[in-house]
């Protein structure tokens, strides 16, 4: 028993041992913290957080600078479904006409499965938006997990490590995936500075949205091994 184990082990490669570890610690912390959404009065961490964007005892008021509440409502509109779905599409287009359609299939089934994921999660828990402090922005959806960071990560990793197959060095390829992992993390940290998600509904949107992109990669990965989706060249 022992030595089968150590054998599968030895076969395992290290980056899809990593990316299933990620994948693991994704579904526990989203499961703890659909414990926090859940609860019947917020959980002290995402009061205190959501409180700290806005000056102290003025609810209202956001900290910073008035520019800053722009630049923050532009950086939102990173995640938002309009400009999620035309990075998509131009992203399938410009797969389809360098001839690569199993791979355009791949990154709309990835990110159309993120979209119905988020829903369903969001249907699941039914947790309305804070009315703690002041909402920037209008929103009408439910609250938990955030759409705007679940399907960020969902797309923009997608493409980052779509981009970073086809990149020609190592460089390259850290650049593009960290750049996807920044924008979002900016997206998410917008949410609670808008004052339209608690804290715990920006984490457990990039719980799953971490998760699913990663879950995604290992597909394509075993995709590419079977010669279903194009390698880089």
């Amino acid at each position: 028993m022992k030595s089968t184990a150590t054998a599968l082990l030895n076969k395992l490669e290290f980056p899809v041992l990593i990316a299933g570890l990620v994948i693991a610690a994704a579904c526990w912390g989203f499961v703890e913290l659909m414990e926090v959404a859940r609860a019947t009065t917020p959980h002290a961490f995402d009061t205190e957080i959501l409180l700290a964007f806005r000056h102290a005892g003025q609810p209202d008021s956001p900290i910073g600078p008035l520019w800053l509440q722009g630049a923050v409502r532009d950086v939102t509109a990173l995640g938002s479904s309009a400009v999620l779905i035309l990075i998509t599409t131009a992203t399938i287009v410009y797969l389809l006409l360098i001839r690569r359609p199993a791979t355009a299939l791949f990154m709309f089934a990835a990110v159309a499965g993120g979209q119905v994921l988020s829903s369903v999660l969001k249907l699941e828990v039914d947790r309305p938006r804070p009315d703690l402090v002041s909402h920037l922005v209008n929103e009408t959806s439910l609250s938990f997990p955030s759409g705007h960071a679940m399907l960020s990560a969902v797309t923009y990793l997608t493409l980052g490590s779509l981009a970073a197959r086809f990149l020609p060095d190592r460089r390259t390829k850290i650049f593009a995936l960290g750049l996807a992992v920044l924008i979002t993390l900016l997206v998410g940290l917008s949410r609670v500075y808008l004052g339209v998600h608690w804290p715990s509904d920006v984490l457990a949107g990039w719980c799953a949205g971490f998760g699913w992109a990663m879950l995604c990669w290992l597909v394509a990965r075993l995709l590419q091994r079977r010669k279903m989706v194009a390698d880089s060249e």
